[in-house]
């Protein structure tokens, strides 16, 4: 049906070119959902909406089969420095077609939300429910996580991401850790106090030499960072509170919590985890729909980057149009023909496909 991909690769053109003309950053997307809510109706498909959460669902449902997940963001990062064009006035440069959000995750959203389209009115050996969410840029609760339970029972995922259209297989999980290093104030004239600078000092160094033992084929070792530090409050004062961040970036031979409660027995200071369930994915290539993607030449690859596949209880593949790098750029794009490709691929991809 080639007529018929044409036309819904034009329709998500146009609807990305809609999509990026309208802000949506993290907590204030509700005109986009509105707008992809339309762009359902409007073909024929009944979408539900949860707050800022649009989805769709097979049009003949059979709980007899099994439940492939279509997943994408609308949501964006705030727009930094360096814009050449306006990142809402999407500009069109023969195949570029630049704007925030173009890239990440635009071009992945239109793609899924045609490829469901293509299936809709098809005899498929699965069902598909289309889910276009929020708040992934910030982890936050209103977005996949709160619809989920809404979906039931789903036996895969596909996490649309610009991945170049190969197969991240794999995905780095994220904990972010609060450490407080406790003392006792004294004068610095004088060998008074308990100093909780050093004491996270010696925590600091301490992760600046300890490496996990378990290294992951695809995703290499734990990644362990201090990135933030603060403590005293004036120059003569030993300080007895030292506040500092720890960024670990996990692979999926560890869950997140054992990685903490390890870290409570080797550190001074107290920690405390801002979240603990963005944990690391992976899923086998023997699995049908990775096979399939591997017959068709695409590269299986693990991601160091945190996508909603970290809230998914089950299987799943990050893989979408564009690429990485691009994301979260001044002069983020897209190039058309990623789009019609990625179409073109997700739809070979499902194609005949028994799970």
């Amino acid at each position: 049906m080639p007529e018929l991909i044409e036309q819904l690769s034009d329709d998500a053109v146009k609807l990305l070119l809609q999509l990026i003309g309208t802000p949506s950053i993290s907590r204030e997307e509700a005109d986009t959902a509105t707008m992809i809510e339309a762009f359902l109706v409007a073909h024929g498909v009944t979408a539900h909406r949860r707050q800022n959460n649009v989805w769709a669902v097979s049009a003949h449902f059979d709980v007899n089969k099994p439940t492939i997940l279509l997943n994408s963001h609308h949501d964006t990062v705030k727009a930094g420095e360096g814009w050449k064009y306006g990142p809402f006035s999407p500009t069109l440069e023969g195949e570029k077609l630049i704007g925030l959000g173009s890239n990440d995750a635009g071009a992945s959203v239109v793609s899924l939300l045609v490829t469901f389209l293509y299936f809709q009115g098809k005899s498929n050996g699965f069902n598909l429910i289309c889910a276009i969410t929020a708040e992934e840029e910030i982890s936050g609760i209103n977005g996949i996580r709160s619809i989920l339970p809404e979906l039931g029972k789903i036996d895969f995922g596909i996490v649309g991401e610009p991945t170049g259209m190969n197969l991240a297989i794999a995905e780095k999980g994220l904990i972010v850790l609060d450490a407080t290093a406790h003392g006792k104030t004294g004068h610095a004239a004088r060998e008074e106090g308990e100093n909780a600078l050093y004491k996270a000092l010696d925590d600091i160094q301490w992760l600046r030499q300890y490496q996990f033992p378990q290294v992951s084929s695809l995703l290499g070792p734990v990644k362990t960072t201090v990135t933030q530090i603060s403590a005293g409050t004036q120059h003569n004062v030993v300080p007895d509170r030292c506040q500092f961040v720890i960024d670990v970036r996990t692979n999926e031979l560890y869950q997140n919590q054992e990685i903490i409660d390890f870290l409570r027995t080797k550190l001074q200071s107290e920690i405390v985890p801002r979240s603990t369930h963005l944990n690391s994915s992976r899923i086998s290539e023997t699995h049908p729909l990775i096979r399939k993607g591997l017959a068709m030449g695409k590269k299986a690859y693990g991601s160091p980057t945190l996508s909603d596949q970290s809230m998914m209880p089950f299987e799943t593949l990050k893989m979408g149009p564009g690429e990485s790098a691009r994301s979260h750029t001044p002069n983020e794009f897209i190039l058309v023909s990623e789009i019609r490709a990625g179409i073109r691929d997700y739809i070979e991809l499902l194609s005949g496909l028994e799970l």
